[in-house]
C-alpha cells in the first residue's frame, strides 16, 4: 500500500489510529506519573494506557503501512547499524519510524505492559500490601520516564538532523516525501 501524496509534496504517514494512540499514551502516562492521588484517577489512567497499547498491538499487525510492527521492528543488527550511523552523521531518513525510534515503540509498549501488570497486581488480595511489587510499580514507571526522555531526544536530535518537525507530523500525519 502506497502513501497517499499530496499535492504539496508531502505524504500521510501517521493514520488517525497511530495519532490517537500516540497522544492518548502521552496524556495517560504524564496522568497517571504525575496523579497518584486520587488513587482511582490514577488507576482510571493506568487503564487507559494498557487499553490503548492493545489496540496498537492488533493494529501492528493489521493497521497500515507504516503503523505495522513488519514496517518499523528491526532487528538487533539493523538498530545497531543505525545508531552507528546516526554517530557518524550518516543515518538514512525514514518516511515511518527509523529503527532506532522502532526500538523504542517496542520498549515503551513493554513497559506500559509491565507497568499496567504491576498496577493491576497491586490490586489483588494475594499481592494487598506486598512492598517489592509496588517498589517494582514505581521503579517500572521511572524507567519508562527514563525511556520518555531518550524518546522526546531522539525525536529533536532527528527532526534537526533532517529538518522536519517530528511533532507536526504526528499530530498532522503528514511528512514531507
Amino acid at each position: 500500500m502506497m502513501e497517499a501524496l499530496e499535492t504539496d509534496g508531502t505524504v500521510r504517514v501517521w493514520d488517525p489510529l497511530v495519532r490517537t494512540f500516540h497522544w492518548t499514551l502521552v496524556g495517560a502516562f504524564i496522568g497517571a506519573f504525575v496523579l497518584d492521588d486520587p488513587r482511582r484517577l490514577h488507576e482510571m489512567l493506568g487503564y487507559i494506557a494498557v487499553a490503548a497499547v492493545a489496540v496498537r498491538l492488533i493494529w501492528g499487525f493489521v493497521g497500515t503501512r507504516h503503523a505495522r510492527f513488519a514496517d518499523f521492528v528491526p532487528r538487533p543488527s539493523t538498530f545497531f547499524s543505525y545508531l552507528g550511523d546516526s554517530v557518524r552523521g550518516r543515518e538514512r531518513r525514514y518516511l515511518g519510524h527509523n529503527p532506532a525510534g522502532g526500538a523504542m515503540v517496542v520498549a515503551l509498549i513493554t513497559m506500559v505492559v509491565l507497568l499496567g501488570l504491576s498496577g493491576w497486581m497491586m490490586s489483588l488480595d494475594a499481592f494487598w500490601g506486598a512492598d517489592w511489587l509496588e517498589e517494582a510499580h514505581e521503579t517500572l514507571a521511572n524507567l519508562a520516564v527514563g525511556l520518555v526522555v531518550l524518546h522526546v531526544a531522539g525525536v529533536i536530535w532527528e527532526s534537526r538532523r533532517h529538518g522536519e518537525n517530528l511533532v507536526a507530523a504526528m499530530i498532522t500525519g503528514v511528512k514531507r516525501r
